[in-house]
């Protein structure tokens, strides 16, 4: 089966505490985004990966993609105002007859492993979520005051999230609603089933400063 992954990089730097998009900042000498391709590109021979850039930062992407192992497998498309429309305008890329994989540029920690998962589970079940467990006390702020809740009965969602592509298609004929804050939630509303697999704790995606200095130092150690 044909495979693509649609790497969605039209995030910014707000908390970040940078005026550059926290994809294109630096990591051990080379931009967080590349890292992210290399990660697909050596996962599958055959995968193709469509790039999904902000305006304003296409020619940062194309620079990106020609220091890529493989940049004949790479093409890339203008982002949207929304995460939902540019998901969008990067499945327009993708053929029916594939698994597509929709990822957050700055996810670079993803593993291969990971990736495998989600595609064989996909496979099997239509799609693939994966999420990993709260470790943290977790509490709801009602009018009343805020109350505990049962951390065991949540998880935190990740990517890639996997799909037949001709299914997520179909679900992005949706008109957009605010609840759409992934992929999934986009699919559930269209009527499909959404299946979690095990994610990883290493696959977190950066949002604050201190998250270069954890990406850092774990591709320090994945690299002895």
């Amino acid at each position: 089966m044909q495979k693509f992954a649609v790497i969605v990089a039209g995030g910014s730097g707000n908390r970040m505490n940078s005026s550059i998009p926290k994809q294109f900042l630096a990591i051990k000498g080379k931009p967080v985004l590349w890292y992210t391709i290399e990660s697909f590109l050596s996962s599958f021979d055959d995968l193709r990966i469509v790039l999904v850039l902000p305006e304003g930062y296409i020619e940062t992407g194309a620079s990106i993609i020609a220091t890529s192992s493989q940049p004949q497998k790479i093409s890339s498309v203008r982002g949207g105002p929304t995460r939902f429309q540019s998901v969008k305008n990067g499945l327009q890329l993708v053929p029916e007859n594939a698994m597509v994989f929709v990822h957050d540029a700055v996810r670079c920690l993803v593993t291969t492993n990971l990736i495998h998962r989600c595609y064989e589970s996909a496979l099997e079940n239509g799609n693939a979520i994966p999420a990993i467990p709260l470790t943290d006390t977790l509490r709801m702020q009602t009018e009343h005051g805020s109350v505990v809740v049962d951390r065991k009965k949540f998880r935190v969602i990740q990517t890639p999230q996997t799909f037949f592509s001709n299914l997520l298609q179909k679900a992005f004929e949706q008109e957009y609603e605010e609840s759409f804050t992934d992929e999934a939630t986009v699919a559930e509303r269209f009527g499909i089933k959404i299946h979690l697999i095990p994610g990883e704790d290493e696959n977190i995606k950066l949002t604050r400063p201190i998250d270069l200095v954890i990406a850092e130092n774990i591709l320090g150690k994945r690299e002895k």
